[in-house]
């Protein structure tokens, strides 16, 4: 696992200075603790951090192909490089080093852009071929390992973080107004899109090929129907559990690869501990989970339980309310780009605590997305048959439960039936996105200030992305679709965001099994009935891993990596919250309206109304905008302040 940074000339043969790339490596120094190193050429500049985890001595990037021409930074891994190697070597190719990484170089030799579709793994790449003066950029399918892009007049900028590309003398930080509009309503700016303006995402499965001043961007694969040919579902439901059951070893078995120290996260939940007892299965194993003082957000428990089952060296810690004033003020240097999800906070406390441990941690990320595990897809089955009804119902239901008294408890009562109630009326993909949102456009028009809302287009695009990704879609099942919107906008900018950011801050690599190309592939060739039984997701999944836990285990209802955010805003956080949302910071940035939010907060303090939700959002959206933009007001250009120490 890595960082990687660089720029090329938009005209073929111009002389780049390596002080650019320079400051940007410090930005990334902690996904790379172990080395830096930089590459000059006639028309780019390449850079890389290197956390140590394949050929630990030999893996110095960068690194070249089959001849000096051909050069190569990498942040991931590829799981399959030694397979590719020893048929590279039979066609003749010479290595120099036990990397990975070097086999990416030489497959690109072999078969050209081609190559991605050989590689199995998680990665950001960069590649850039001299002979041709050719700059390639990809990201893994799924979107595991991140990579921003900046185009200025003269220069595509690149880096594996936001802050990287800000330090860039020719990128400029001014916040997208149409992208802030879709962070306040999905709590993340989906790509192609980021935070600020001139500044994109690679989207998962994307190749960037910049040739002769000519800037490309295309899929190199498709997920779900419109994707390569998916592997038809076997002819019965007891044949596909074992073949998911077997590719899943395959999974876990191709990802415990390493010449470091290694373990598992430990949720206590079903696809973590699939993980975790398939891994256990293959060899001794280290186990890490967090729990928490309030007892309905704790799961200890049921991790503890696991570890027992399958025998792993198990450790835990309790994340307390009394260290969240210290730990919070730090997730907007964390953050290069602001995400509202809140288990960032203790996915970053439990990457911390498994990295005294391992360099590398396996997760059950993944599970939810493709086997139907969310909320969200069981509220497609009830909202289906109600949304006939008269909306009518539905107002005077919302009314109902905002008079029943609050609770703070995780998945308490009141909360799910009013989050459910604000999207039951709306149609697919639109409720799927309420049912997740902090503002809902409408709520949006309260919120922005004027001027903010007019450049967002009176928050009108918040949604586009979901709804692109919707379309895209059309030929699956409805089970399916909902699966594959989650897949393609909420795993990638969100789950897996956060899993990058949180470890990595630690240089802690993680592994995600569950989104192996041929678990997926499967996943998507499945009929709803073997995802879903009435109301029960992952049924498939759960009945492929039922041989190695325990029943209480498989049977649990799903609630989630989530923290006491409703309590600590009023307890641990008060004074913090206050700090951050006062009034009058909040009118010199010119982009919420002062009154909208204090009265979020009035709501909230009452215990009027569960505030949670919107309140984090723009709690970490004024955190990151203090770390990375300073004091610059609303369409201000700024220069981002230097990185801060978050680990």
């Amino acid at each position: 696992m890595c960082g990687i940074a660089g720029y090329a000339a938009l005209r073929a043969g111009a002389t780049l200075d390596v002080a650019p790339v320079r400051a940007m490596l410090p930005r990334l120094a902690h996904r790379g603790p172990d080395d830096e190193g930089v590459h000059s050429a006639t028309g780019v500049v390449l850079g890389h951090r290197r956390l140590s985890v394949i050929d630990v001595e030999g893996g110095h990037q960068p690194l070249f192909g089959a001849s000096d021409d051909t050069v190569i930074v990498a942040n991931g891994e590829i799981y399959n490089y030694r397979e590719l190697r020893t048929e590279l070597e039979a066609r003749g190719h010479r290595f120099r080093t036990a990397s990975d990484t070097e086999v990416a170089a030489h497959a690109y030799d072999a078969w050209g852009l081609d190559f991605l579709d050989r590689l199995d793994g998680m990665y950001a790449l960069a590649v850039w071929d001299g002979a041709r003066q050719r700059l390639v950029l990809a990201r893994d399918r799924m979107g595991e390992k991140p990579l921003y892009v900046a185009e200025t007049p003269d220069q595509l900028v690149f880096a594996s973080e936001l802050s990287a590309v800000m330090a860039h003398p020719a990128v400029a930080a001014h916040v997208d107004p149409v992208s802030l509009s879709a962070y306040l309503t999905l709590e993340y700016v989906p790509a192609p899109a980021s935070l600020l303006r001139g500044v994109s995402k690679l989207e998962p499965a994307e190749l960037l090929v910049l040739e002769r001043g000519v800037v490309e961007r295309r899929k190199y694969w498709r997920l779900g129907a419109n994707g390569a040919a998916a592997p038809a579902a076997p002819a019965s439901y007891t044949g596909a559990v074992e073949r998911l059951r077997s590719l899943l070893e395959s999974a876990v078995r191709t990802r415990l690869v390493a010449d470091v120290p290694l373990g598992v996260f430990l949720s206590g939940g079903i696809d973590s501990s699939a993980v975790a007892a398939l891994a256990a299965r293959a060899g001794p194993v280290s186990t890490f989970s967090i729990g928490f003082d309030e007892p309905s957000f704790d799961e200890s428990v049921h991790a503890r339980a696991v570890a027992r089952h399958i025998g792993s060296e198990h450790y835990e810690r309790v994340v307390r309310a009394s260290q969240m004033p210290e730990l919070v003020p730090r997730l907007g240097a964390l953050l290069d780009e602001p995400i509202g999800d809140a288990s960032i906070l203790p996915t970053w406390v439990l990457s911390r605590f498994a990295r005294e441990h391992v360099t590398v941690a396996l997760g059950g990320d993944g599970g939810d997305e493709l086997f139907a595990g969310y909320p969200m897809h069981q509220g497609h089955r009830v909202a289906r048959p109600i949304r006939w009804l008269p909306r009518a119902i539905g107002t005077a239901a919302t009314r109902a439960v905002r008079g029943l008294p609050v609770s703070h408890d995780n998945f308490a009562f009141g909360f799910k039936v009013s989050t459910f109630l604000r999207g039951a009326w709306e149609r697919a993909p639109r409720n799927h996105a309420y049912w997740m949102a902090s503002f809902t456009p409408a709520e949006q028009r309260l919120l922005l200030a004027p001027s903010a809302l007019e450049a967002a287009g009176e928050a009108a695009r918040a949604l586009d992305a979901v709804e692109r990704a919707w379309r895209e879609s059309a030929g699956l099942p409805f089970l399916a679709r909902a699966c594959h919107l989650d897949a393609s906008t909420y795993l990638p900018n969100d789950i897996l965001t956060k899993v990058d950011r949180a470890s990595m801050a630690v240089a802690l690599e993680v592994r995600a099994p569950l989104l192996a190309r041929d678990v997926v592939e499967f996943a998507f060739s499945l009929p709803d009935a073997w995802r879903m039984r009435r109301l029960t997701g992952k049924r498939i999944l759960r009945d492929a891993v039922r041989p190695l836990l325990p029943a209480s285990i498989l049977e649990r209802p799903k609630k989630g990596f989530g923290m006491p955010v409703a309590a600590w805003l009023n307890g641990p956080l008060r004074p913090l919250t206050d700090a951050v949302l006062e009034p009058e910071r909040l009118r010199r940035a010119g982009l919420f309206r002062p009154d909208a939010v204090a009265q979020l907060l009035r709501e909230h303090r009452a215990g009027r109304t569960d505030h949670r939700k919107p309140l984090w959002t723009l709690l970490v959206f004024e955190l990151w905008r203090d770390a990375w933009l300073g004091a610059a007001e609303f369409g201000a250009s700024a220069a981002a302040t230097g990185a801060r120490e978050v680990a």
